[in-house]
């Protein structure tokens, strides 16, 4: 038999289970409300790296910002895997009353993924090393800020923050990780204000929308934080792979 033609890097991988029925994986992000195009091409292209390790699935996106695109890419039995931090507001009330009536199967949240932490402490340990060799003089304890989103509203965001940095802590030892939110206490611009020159912030955010691209740098400047600013977790290299793992393990 001849071999299937190659998949342009920009569509998703499809196939067929030994039954006929093409598996499928919904990716759904919370998105940009203001600016809702953005985040969705950035989350496609983000599907479209993740089929690359999935052959024998379809891979689809949608971001819930974008009016009705989760309910067109929705195929019955679908597995939904949700690209938030956090198993809050949006994974447990709104995601399920968008999907009513819709036969799927919810995955836990990426923020939960338990290879997560280990992808970081490795991400970390490499800014680490290039911001040393980079310095003429390192003496100050290397400190990582962990700045999230928070919630006025309930625990369940920050408890998700707290737990990630309970897991990545070991994995980092003689680093001092600290946590920060944007939206509760303690606040962004207090806990940076204290860290060393040498330190490096993490947001702990899947996509890089406004709170990523102008609420960090605003906090960090009003805290005069002099250390590296990360991209936002979720643009991680690595992470379709992460997420192509998980979805295999469901």
């Amino acid at each position: 038999m001849p071999p299937s033609p190659r998949t342009p890097a920009d569509q998703p991988l499809q196939a067929s289970t030994a039954n006929g029925a093409t598996k499928t994986v919904v990716i759904v992000a919370h998105g940009q409300p203001s600016a809702p195009e953005p985040p969705e091409r950035a989350l496609a292209q983000l599907a479209a790296q993740v089929s690359r390790f999935l052959p024998g699935w379809e891979v689809r996106s949608a971001t819930l910002a974008q009016p009705d695109r989760l309910e067109q890419v929705m195929r019955r039995g679908a597995l939904v895997y949700p690209f938030f931090m956090a198993d809050g507001w949006f994974t447990t009330k709104v995601l399920p009353q968008r999907l009513n009536g819709l036969e799927h199967r919810q995955l836990p949240p990426f923020g939960q993924d338990p290879a997560l932490p280990e992808l970081v402490a490795s991400m970390v340990r490499q800014a680490l090393a290039a911001q040393t060799a980079a310095a003429e003089n390192h003496t100050a304890q290397d400190s990582l800020l962990l700045a999230a989103h928070g919630s006025a509203h309930g625990p369940k965001a920050s408890a998700a923050t707290e737990r990630f940095a309970t897991a990545l802590r070991p994995l980092l030892p003689g680093l001092e990780l600290v946590t920060s939110y944007i939206e509760q206490p303690p606040y962004l611009s207090d806990v940076a204000k204290r860290l060393p020159a040498q330190s490096l912030c993490l947001p702990f955010f899947a996509q890089s929308g406004d709170h990523v691209t102008q609420d960090i740098p605003a906090a960090l400047t009003k805290a005069k934080f002099e250390g590296r600013l990360l991209p936002a977790l979720g643009t991680a290299p690595k992470i379709a792979q992460l997420i192509a793992e998980a979805i295999r393990r469901a």
